[in-house]
């Protein structure tokens, strides 16, 4: 191709791209009462969501301790996080147990409850996904399995199991790093159903019944298909959204192990990210060093999010 082709497909393509930027901004300047009714949340949005966001990214590449101003130091938070900090990476074993447990089963379990209470009349359906959907905003949910799982003869595990001659001497529950994991991925499965189990209720409500008689007339047989061939592609959006929550909320647990095994636990057996991010962003304000890790745990998130996507772009093709 000639330099003078050349400049003649780069002239084509500029006027191109300008000629779309023109027809964007008169289109935005036709819908502007729509953007006007859009402003207050995008202002909300872009000050409580987006800022916060770039500016965590920012100081992750400063060292910064609130008292004095941020200094810029590139990669190194980054690099002490990788190759120096070894309770980072057992906080990133933790972290990842978790979500690969209670992610997936928590996401599962919410689906198949709300599929069940879908079927029952309307009036029971109501008190059972008050039921369901409580533990997820129980304020003393802690309490209770502290409890539980007390470490002496007064906990109700302990006291069971030596009434039945299971067990000579209490077991410390939320001391032994043998037994913290477990108790913590119960709990957090015990308060999985949340803002997506709600949203796949919603979903079933949602879904056109005629749909179902058309499956009928096509060929399917039993529930499973119906589920398969007619449900999942109508839920693909709710789907989606409690997907994002299960991710959200897998890769962000915090509350549970620093009321229930302490802060810090026993060996860091209890140690998430996200308590590692609390540890330095609050207990010891090195804001720098805590925004590298909400930065690193934000693209992991990110990442994640996008391979559930594509998987369920999938489902029902």
């Amino acid at each position: 191709m000639s330099n003078m082709q050349l400049g003649s497909f780069g002239q084509r393509y500029f006027n191109m791209k300008a000629n779309k930027l023109r027809y964007g901004w008169e289109k935005a300047k036709r819908s502007k009462v729509c953007y006007l009714f859009l402003a207050p949340y995008a202002i909300l949005f872009f000050t409580f969501f987006i800022l916060p966001i770039c500016i965590s990214i920012y100081y992750s590449f400063t060292y910064y301790d609130i008292l004095q101003p941020a200094r810029f130091v590139g990669l190194e938070n980054y690099i002490n996080l990788v190759l120096q900090d070894d309770v980072f990476l057992t906080a990133v074993k933790n972290t990842f147990v978790i979500a690969v447990i209670t992610g997936p089963i928590g996401y599962i379990l919410s689906f198949m409850f709300a599929w069940f209470i879908n079927e029952l009349p309307k009036w029971l359906r109501t008190i059972a996904v008050v039921v369901f959907y409580a533990p997820s905003i129980a304020g003393n949910a802690y309490t209770i399995f502290s409890i539980i799982f007390r470490g002496d003869y007064y906990g109700y595990l302990n006291s069971i199991l030596l009434d039945f001659g299971f067990i000579d001497a209490p077991i410390l529950w939320l001391s032994n790093p043998q037994y913290i994991m477990p108790v913590l991925i119960i709990v957090i499965l015990w308060m999985s159903m949340g803002t997506g189990f709600l949203s796949f209720v919603a979903g079933f409500q949602g879904i056109d019944k005629s749909m179902y008689e058309a499956g009928y007339v096509d060929g399917v047989r039993n529930r499973w298909q119906e589920l398969y061939h007619i449900t999942l592609p109508s839920m693909k959006p709710m789907l989606l959204f409690g997907a994002v929550m299960s991710i959200t909320s897998a890769f962000n647990v915090c509350d549970v192990p620093r009321a229930l095994a302490g802060y810090p636990s026993t060996d860091y057996a209890a140690r998430t990210v996200v308590t590692h991010l609390f540890d330095y962003g609050f207990s010891r304000f090195e804001m720098g060093y805590a925004s590298a890790i909400a930065t690193l745990l934000f693209l992991v998130m990110i990442l994640s999010k996008k391979l559930i996507a594509s998987a369920l772009e999938k489902v029902g093709t």
